[in-house]
């Protein structure tokens, strides 16, 4: 009999569809399949060849892009030497996740899908097209498509004699067991596995810990809006960037919010354990020490403030010994009541933490080992970087808003990174971040005789100040800046600094202060009444415009 082996992969931006793909993992084990799930970039794609069955779980980000993690594995598979026939043994099935409010909705499965197929695998179904815009969210197109999927893979491998479907009721083996050490047993002190001194750039599993020189707040203090300018120390890092390029931080939990978080599942915080994989061939977590404290898992790699998905409740049903709150949370995880948990969950931002509080009797009977399968790792956030190496050297600032609102829940909503990096403060010590660096979508033109156009309204102005920075550094000129924000006593930022390089005749700065008057002025209405010199520096110029928001 035929081995009965499904291989799935994802392609995840913010973790929806590795959420999917591993839902679509628990669906094989219920039906005794042997099954990996990976992110498309750590897999060997030249394996696939060897692959009889392979379910593709990707998202769209951008204009049509792929996410970050499969953008390797993409550039194989569209290589022009690929032979036509290489994929004729492989059966597979592409569930795809986007929005339809954008132009290119879908656009990575569905070129996935017909790729794979030029490749000659053989479709099981037609691509699957999840819908963000949906009134229940993309479930409402996979749900149905994963019942064909397994009909159909049943169909092909089907069950082994005397086994049956594992029932919905009976709850998986989890990923990881937590294995706690006696509390006298020896410890090295559990600090972040530090990566030797660096051979290649930093990365997402080779964070560097930079530290932070200043966080000064950029906003009159009587402004709503707390904004700030946050300079990093680099020396040493190997990190290189240039004018709009990302930088990405790995952001922590509050201590409030993990003590809270332990109390409520009656967890020692600093107990130490080590993670042991429950199957043969599963990678240990990247950055978790071993052994680990709880507190350090809490506080650096369990996103206890994400707004919590279908999945989350699906598990904790599964730990409830309290009716009540059994049956509400069987209903969150039920199609039909995808509405509801929409208004619970979506709607108010409630947070994973603040839905604990809610089932208090399930929450204190969690297992350890199931906090790794119930709640995603905290994701990197990425920000644009302000500043440019050749007027600060071995330096890299960036421009932070505080993100803060209100819902329904008595609680603001607050903005896990920006919180975080907003209450550091280097004077108390040597502060540092995990960061490093990414490629921007914004590239500056090489010819230095192009004028550049740039429109960057609030926040959106930090890769334009880079790009000043390098431009004038590079003795450029033709830098012309739109600027918009609400007051020009308020939240003007870097003013000093623009009003400097006007006077040199280094740039041409154009403002909109929408509240300083009666009728609200934007920076489209600055564009307008320049339109004869927008349209000479376009038509002669050759100019560039760039728009960041």
């Amino acid at each position: 009999m035929a081995e009965r082996r499904l291989l799935v992969l994802f392609g995840s931006q913010t973790g929806t569809a590795q959420d999917t793909a591993e839902r679509v993992g628990r669906e094989a084990k219920r039906r005794h399949l042997q099954c990996r799930v990976e992110a498309l970039d750590s897999c060997d794609v030249a394996n696939l060849i060897h692959e009889p069955l392979v379910v593709f779980v990707c998202a769209t980000t951008g204009q049509g892009d792929p996410p970050d993690n499969m953008k390797a594995f993409w550039r194989f598979l569209f290589r022009r030497n690929l032979p036509a026939g290489s994929l004729c043994q492989l059966d597979y099935a592409v569930l795809g996740l986007g929005d339809s409010s954008y132009p290119k909705f879908n656009f990575v499965a569905k070129k996935l899908h017909k790729r794979l197929l030029q490749l000659g695998g053989n479709p099981l179904l037609p691509v699957a097209l999840g819908d963000d815009q949906h009134d229940l969210g993309p479930d409402a197109v996979v749900d149905p498509w994963l019942v064909a999927l397994w009909d159909k893979i049943l169909a092909l491998y089907p069950l082994p004699a005397g086994l049956e479907i594992i029932s919905p009721d009976v709850r998986l083996p989890p990923k990881y067991t937590l294995h706690f050490l006696p509390e006298d047993s020896p410890h090295p002190e559990s600090a972040p596995p530090q990566p030797p001194a660096p051979r290649a750039a930093p990365c997402e599993l080779h964070p560097f810990a930079a530290r932070l020189l200043s966080n000064q707040r950029v906003t009159a203090q009587s402004h709503f809006q707390d904004v700030r300018l946050m300079e990093f120390d680099i020396a040493g890092s190997g990190i290189t960037f240039s004018a709009g390029d990302v930088v990405m931080i790995q952001p922590q939990n509050c201590p409030e919010d993990v003590q809270q978080f332990c109390q409520l599942l009656r967890l020692e915080p600093h107990r130490h354990f080590v993670l042991e994989p429950t199957e043969h061939g599963t990678a240990l977590p990247p950055l978790l020490p071993q052994p680990c404290t709880v507190q350090y898992l809490v506080t650096h790699y369990l996103d206890i403030s994400c707004v919590p998905r279908r999945s989350f409740f699906e598990l904790l049903a599964s730990f409830s010994t309290d009716e009540l709150e059994r049956e509400k949370l069987q209903e969150f995880s039920s199609a039909q009541g995808q509405e509801e948990l929409y208004s619970y969950c979506n709607r108010p931002r409630r947070t994973t933490l603040e839905a604990l509080w809610d089932f208090p009797h399930t929450t204190c009977a969690i297992p350890a080992d199931y906090l790794l399968d119930l709640i995603p790792r905290i994701r990197p956030r990425a920000f644009s970087i302000a500043s440019s190496l050749l007027a600060h050297p071995e330096r890299m600032q960036i421009l932070v808003a505080v993100v803060q609102y209100k819902t329904r829940l008595s609680k603001p909503r607050r903005g896990l990174c920006s919180t975080w990096l907003a209450s550091l403060n280097p004077e108390q010590g040597d502060v540092r971040v995990p960061l490093w660096v990414k490629k921007g979508g914004m590239k500056f033109p090489a010819d230095p005789a192009t004028p550049v156009i740039m429109i960057g309204p609030g926040t959106g102005v930090a890769p334009f100040r880079a790009a000043i920075q390098e431009r004038v550094a590079l003795g450029r000129r033709g830098n012309c800046l739109f600027f918009g924000c609400r007051y020009k006593s308020k939240d003007f930022y870097c003013q000093a600094e623009w009003e400097e390089l006007v006077t040199k005749g280094l740039l041409t700065l154009f403002t909109a202060f929408s509240r300083d008057q009666e009728e609200k002025v934007y920076v489209q209405h600055r564009i307008r009444e320049n339109g004869r010199l927008l349209w000479e520096l376009l038509s002669t110029g050759n100019a560039h415009v760039y728009l960041a928001g």
